[in-house]
Parts: structure tokens; C-alpha cells; sequence
């Protein structure tokens, strides 16, 4: 449940990320020559995007899907590396979200319960 909620937590995160960085460049700070330089507003849909997944496979984690453990955990990766990349943007928020994202890739890995058997619940 833990990391099904910050999943969800990420991708709400990542969306009004995104939507900051559509609707005004003026949002984010101008970062002079860097290695991983986007347009801001192609940073907002790449945010937009991985948030919408991410909150998708938070609620297939809090219903019990059995696709969304290892989809959560390569998705909360790819969120660390988007984050890391978008650190000169926003350094705080960046941090945060790549937190956020460590904090659900060792619940989803720390799981201790053992796998159920198809057709026993």
C-alpha cells in the first residue's frame, strides 16, 4: 500500500510538473549550456506523461495487479533518471521526486510475502 500511495503521490507530482512547465516557461529558471537542454514546455509533457503512468500504475499497485509491481519499479527508475536529468530546472523538486521514487522502488523490492499461486487467494 505504501508504495501504491506514493506512486500515486509521484505521478500527482510529475503532472503539475508537467502542467507548470507547458502552460508557462516563465515557471522555470533558464539554464544556460547543459548536456540533457530541452525546451521547458518539452520537459512539461515529458513530466506530464511519466506522471500519468506513474499515478496509472500506483492505482494497479493499491488494487493488487500483479503487472504493476515490476512495472512500478522500472517506472519509479526511469522517474529517478527523468529527475536527475531536470535537476538544473528545479533542484529542490527534482530531489524530492527522486526520493519519493527511491522510497517506492524499496517497497516494491522489499515486499516479503511470498508470490500467490494462479487460482489460490
Amino acid at each position: 500500500m505504501f508504495a501504491g500511495v506514493l506512486m500515486m503521490v509521484e505521478g500527482v507530482l510529475g503532472m503539475l510538473q508537467g502542467i507548470a512547465g507547458i502552460a508557462e516557461d516563465d515557471v522555470y529558471g533558464r539554464v544556460g549550456e547543459y548536456v540533457f537542454e530541452f525546451n521547458v514546455s518539452a520537459w512539461g509533457w515529458i513530466h506530464l506523461g511519466l506522471g500519468l503512468l506513474l499515478a496509472a500504475i500506483g492505482a494497479g499497485i493499491l488494487s493488487g495487479a500483479e503487472w504493476a509491481r515490476a512495472s512500478g519499479v522500472a517506472l519509479a527508475a526511469l522517474a529517478v533518471i527523468a529527475n536527475f536529468i531536470w535537476l538544473p530546472y528545479q533542484p529542490v523538486w527534482a530531489i524530492v521526486s527522486i526520493a519519493v521514487a527511491i522510497f517506492v522502488i524499496w517497497a516494491l523490492c522489499s515486499e516479503d510475502s511470498p508470490p500467490v499461486a494462479p487460482g489460490k487467494h
